[in-house]
């Protein structure tokens, strides 16, 4: 029998820098995760690839999806909607691999409420301050959308208790080290290996 896999879920306020560690996370040569691409209507930011970084729709096909039922979760986040395919993630957990998912706070809600057995980590800023900073150094977004954004993000780090864990984005190495940390430690959770050992004495 093979032991499901973990549903990892990696979010947190806009800007905090979830894209930057989900690729670091990945970059390392020690970390088997399949990353479960999001899809969503935004435009693509410059160096960010269809298929890769999102799937990138019309909000047309994205209402069509909904409507069919194949999204773990969505949300419309500042004008735009974000979802996550339910397929492939389904299919991976089932085959024991653990899937990485790196989505909004409102969407991550959402698969807490149907995956309830996942690991949800909430990436934090070291401050407001850092965390405005690094939005505004995007260079994509006005004034208007930037306080926007701001307001949010303070509401989305009240919704923290939410998740089981909480890693500072101090520093995008230890962030990633951090979140390693967890997984290791959550498969070594007694709940998720007694029915192993269960099976081996019934064995005996």
């Amino acid at each position: 029998m093979i032991e499901r896999g973990l549903l990892i879920v990696l979010s947190g306020p806009s800007g905090v820098g979830k894209g930057t560690v989900r690729k670091a996370i990945f970059s390392k040569d020690d970390v088997d995760f399949e990353y479960s691409i999001s899809m969503t209507t935004r435009k693509p930011r410059e160096g960010e690839v269809d298929g890769v970084d999102y799937f990138f729709k019309s909000k047309e096909e994205f209402k069509s999806l909904i409507e069919k039922d194949k999204f773990i979760e969505w949300a419309e986040y500042v004008g735009n909607y974000y979802g996550t395919p339910v397929d492939y993630v389904e299919q991976c957990l089932s085959q024991g691999k653990d899937v990485f998912l790196e989505i909004e706070v409102q969407g991550a809600l959402q698969v807490k409420n149907k995956f309830p057995e996942g690991v949800f980590i909430f990436l934090a800023p070291p401050s407001l301050s850092e965390l405005k900073k690094r939005i505004t150094t995007r260079g994509t977004e006005t004034a208007d959308l930037i306080n926007n954004r701001m307001t949010v993000a303070k509401e989305e780090i009240e919704m923290m208790d939410a998740y089981d864990y909480v890693v500072e984005n101090d520093e995008v190495d230890l962030a990633c080290s951090r979140i390693q940390s967890i997984v290791v430690a959550e498969h070594c959770k007694r709940t998720r290996i007694r029915e192993k050992y269960q099976r081996m004495l019934e064995v005996e």
